[in-house]
């Protein structure tokens, strides 16, 4: 079976969309989604969108989020943006409602550039993210392979691990990443941030991704770690965020109030695929 799709990216990740809202068909099993997350057999993404029919006349579409192993997640800040930027282009509108795994999401096209996405409210309970913790705290301190790291650990829509380090260009991602990543203390692994706070109003991070690995940016994981930031005081409401890349812009409000994702969404490549 053929099927199309688009490929975007959102500051600098890249996302595949296939839109099967008119028919509302299934997902490929994993395997086959492996072969279309690597660029040797075919479009080659780091998150894939598959849209579907919305349940409630109110949203546009419903979409689900698969990795570029295969695995499916809950969440997908930059891949929102770009499936925004695609139905935009097909229906001229500029506010847009999507069911997805993590609940009820929205999106503002704001100009030929960027869209703004409401992420909803960060969560902390640690059964909510999931994380084995006695109690909820602003951060936690890991064992990993004996050495005591200290972290910050919240959900946005995924869960996040965030740890603040002194560059990000020299920052052990290739070696902590995946440890941090598939922790004990993590029942369905985390996103890892390497966060390096330049001022109250910008910071500079890298992400290691659950089920993908290093990637050019997170939007997530942009929002984790501005919320981890200001939970620490070091932040203020509205934050640039600098990624390898490109860079996003952060707004949270403090507890009980969502968190708004903008950035950019760029069409890259379109054509036909073999399921």
């Amino acid at each position: 079976m053929q099927v199309s799709f688009v490929k975007m990216q959102g500051a600098g990740n890249r996302i595949v969309v296939i839109d099967e809202r008119a028919s509302g068909r299934e997902p490929p099993p994993a395997s086959v989604i492996q072969r279309l997350g690597s660029s040797a057999e075919g479009p080659g993404f780091d998150q894939l969108m598959w849209l579907g029919p919305a349940v409630d006349s109110d949203h546009i579409a419903s979409y689900r989020v698969f990795n570029a192993d295969g695995s499916e997640v809950e969440q997908c800040g930059n891949g929102v943006r770009c499936v925004a930027r695609l139905i935009a282009g097909q229906d001229g509108a500029s506010q847009l409602c999507f069911e997805s795994p993590a609940g009820p999401i929205a999106a503002r096209v704001l100009d030929d550039q960027r869209i703004s996405v409401n992420m909803g409210p960060p969560q902390f309970d640690p059964g909510r993210i999931p994380f084995v913790a006695d109690a909820q705290s602003v951060s936690y301190n890991l064992d990993v392979d004996g050495e005591i790291i200290r972290v910050a650990v919240l959900s946005m829509g995924n869960p996040h691990c965030v740890l603040d380090v002194d560059d990000v260009h020299t920052a052990p991602v290739a070696r902590l990443g995946p440890l941090l990543e598939c922790h004990a203390r993590f029942p369905a692994c985390a996103n890892v941030g390497f966060m390096h706070v330049r001022g109250r109003d910008s910071i500079e991070l890298r992400v290691y991704e659950r089920g993908v690995g290093e990637t050019l940016a997170c939007g997530t994981g942009a929002c984790a770690a501005v919320v981890a930031g200001q939970l620490q005081g070091r932040l203020d409401a509205d934050v640039t965020v600098q990624l390898p890349g490109g860079q996003l812009m952060v707004s949270w409000a403090g507890a009980g109030a969502p968190v708004w994702l903008t950035g950019d969404a760029e069409w890259i490549s379109e054509g036909t695929i073999e399921l």
